[in-house]
């Protein structure tokens, strides 16, 4: 029996730009593909190992010719709508007090202050979890074992009683090898909305 439902937040409530953010930074940076220090220091800022001012010191010094709102525009590319009607289907579920809801997303500063500003009810949404965890907070990320580890130890799970949802499909393998009932959710045809429906085998 499912007692808990584990939710990404990219692509399963707010939508996201993932090709058109790359092809845009690199246009911007001057290159054909990121090199090793970028993806350094976007996965060390990531798990909160450096702040954001620090963040945007190494790619201004990276490209000089860059100003730090061109950095914080192309990061924050990524970042599409948020429909009402998933808001209503996860506050159905908090008011149900059926499952205990939590949230589990590779994400920082940059685009959770980007998200407060744009999406009005981005803290009526947030109220709907028990346990709400960014990875900059924690200093962990997807699709490592220790940040699926942190999470049934703080609330006390057990796997083959949870569904964890996510669209990456590194993260849904580790949970899956973990115990963990998931859905990688192809959000180009499938809404977190329909959950029951798509996933009615498992309640």
């Amino acid at each position: 029996m499912i007692k808990t439902l584990i939710f990404d937040f990219g692509d399963v409530f707010i939508n996201l730009d993932k090709q058109g953010a790359m092809q845009n930074a690199l246009e911007l940076f001057g290159l054909k593909t990121f090199e090793d220090d970028m993806l350094s220091a976007n996965m060390q800022y990531e798990t909160g190992n450096i702040s954001t001012s620090e963040f945007i010191a190494f790619y201004l010094k990276k490209f000089p010719h860059l100003n730090e709102n061109q950095i914080i525009e192309a990061w924050n590319y990524i970042l599409k709508d948020f429909p009402k009607h998933r808001l209503d289907f996860v506050r159905g579920l908090a008011q149900s007090g059926i499952y205990k809801l939590i949230l589990l997303s590779n994400t920082n500063d940059m685009h959770i202050d980007f998200i407060k500003s744009n999406v009005k009810f981005y803290e009526d949404f947030k109220s709907c979890f028990h346990k709400f965890y960014l990875s900059q907070e924690i200093h962990l990320r997807k699709p490592n074992v220790d940040i699926f580890e942190f999470v049934m130890k703080e609330n006390n799970l057990n796997p083959t009683e949870c569904l964890f949802i996510d669209d990456t499909k590194e993260n849904t393998e580790t949970a899956a090898s973990m115990g963990f009932n998931i859905w990688n959710i192809d959000e180009t045809k499938e809404d977190i909305a329909n959950l029951f429906e798509i996933k009615k085998d498992l309640f």
